[in-house]
């Protein structure tokens, strides 16, 4: 099925980038993890728009999809909605803006080996638990259920369901947030899972389902792998994808979110899960080529010739 819109709900947040020209494991002493405390000196620092909502939506509008943005931002977001505004495509209808607190503000470290410690403010998205997107969902709507506050999560899930509309769940670093019961509802439910290998795992733990029986299901499941590329299954499909070629790898933040819009702007084109994979990977490469999650740009002409590189086929958007 074709769907004309991508409903992307994530958090809406500020990164504060830094990079350090050492590495992280050189600062710690792995006997002494119980009592650590350490501090790394950074070479460089920058403020950026992002959060997961944001970062897939930008990704989306750089591939020509129609998105809604839906989300919680605080009273500093006129710049962030300007930015968004500025894309094509990008809907911010969804978009809460509460004056008495700031946006979510995100916090994070990357060593020389693109290892990251991340810290997350979460400011006004606590107050998407009061979000309900059951009235926003129309008939031919995708949904992502991308990281934001859980709580919420379970209830775009659970609208989902109510209005039968089909979602991607992206649980990532909540997921020892969700009580079982939750998280296999949200996956028995969901037509796409995706995560990296270490979060696959960890659900299929969680939920306690064994590993035939969690790949055969009737739903995809996309393992990310970093530089190893990706793997797409579906019941008896399997799908492992190279990663596309990258001339300089700038900054590996938002690559995720970028493989994420990629993989969604092929499949709610009705395209093949091979191609949609490759599409998912090609733009993670523009994402980490460039600082910050918001900053690569490029036609959908250079996106298929860049695809046509990396996988030698025409791509049909």
């Amino acid at each position: 099925m074709n769907y004309p819109r991508i409903v992307v709900t994530g958090s809406l947040a500020f990164d504060h980038i830094m990079t350090m020209p050492g590495k992280f494991k050189d600062h710690i002493m792995p006997d002494k993890i119980h009592a650590i405390n350490v501090s790394f000196i950074m070479n460089s620092f920058r403020n950026e728009f992002g959060g997961t909502g944001g970062n897939m939506a930008y990704s989306l509008a750089q591939l020509e999809t129609p998105t809604l943005l839906v989300g919680s931002a605080g009273n500093d977001f006129a710049k962030y909605s300007q930015h968004l505004t500025a894309q094509k495509l990008i809907d911010l209808k969804g978009v809460s803006e509460h004056s008495g607190m700031t946006s979510a503000q995100g916090f994070v470290m990357t060593d020389v080996d693109d290892n990251q410690i991340w810290g997350f403010f979460e400011g006004a998205m606590k107050e998407e638990v009061h979000i309900s997107i059951k009235e926003m969902l129309d008939k031919g709507d995708f949904l992502i259920v991308g990281p934001t506050n859980p709580v919420a999560m379970m209830q775009f899930v659970r609208d989902a369901i109510a209005k039968k509309v089909p979602y991607m769940f992206d649980p990532a670093f909540n997921i020892t947030h969700f009580s079982s019961q939750d998280l296999s509802l949200a996956i028995d439910s969901c037509e796409i899972l995706i995560g990296n290998d270490y979060e696959i795992e960890l659900i299929r733990r969680t939920i306690r389902v064994p590993d035939n029986e969690f790949f055969n299901a009737d739903r995809i499941v996309v393992t990310t792998l970093g530089s190893e590329g990706s793997v797409v299954r579906k019941g008896q499909q399997e799908f492992k994808i190279e990663v596309a070629k990258v001339e300089t790898v700038l900054d590996p933040t938002g690559a995720g979110d970028a493989y994420r819009a990629g993989f969604l702007a092929g499949y709610t084109r009705e395209l093949d899960l091979e191609t949609c994979a490759q599409m998912a990977s090609v733009n993670g490469a523009y994402a980490v080529e460039n600082n910050g999650t918001q900053n690569h740009n490029f036609t959908l002409d250079e996106f298929k010739e860049r695809f046509k590189d990396n996988y030698g086929k025409d791509l049909s958007l």
